[in-house]
């Protein structure tokens, strides 16, 4: 029985560091990415035949 009580003691603990880790994350703005990876190859707009333009200043 004892061990039951150290492995829910050990379950939670994880849990509320994933929790923490999640929260902070969340704030940090790593999960505000709207457009991800996998799409915006598909959107991207350079065409590798143009030549590159210079600066016209």
């Amino acid at each position: 029985m004892d061990i039951l009580y150290l492995m829910i003691i050990c379950s939670v603990s994880v849990g509320v560091v994933f929790l923490i880790l999640f929260i902070y994350n969340a704030r940090k703005g790593q999960f505000e990415d709207d457009e991800s990876p996998a799409v915006r190859i598909l959107l991207d707009k350079d065409d590798p035949s143009d030549p590159p333009e210079k600066n016209k200043d």
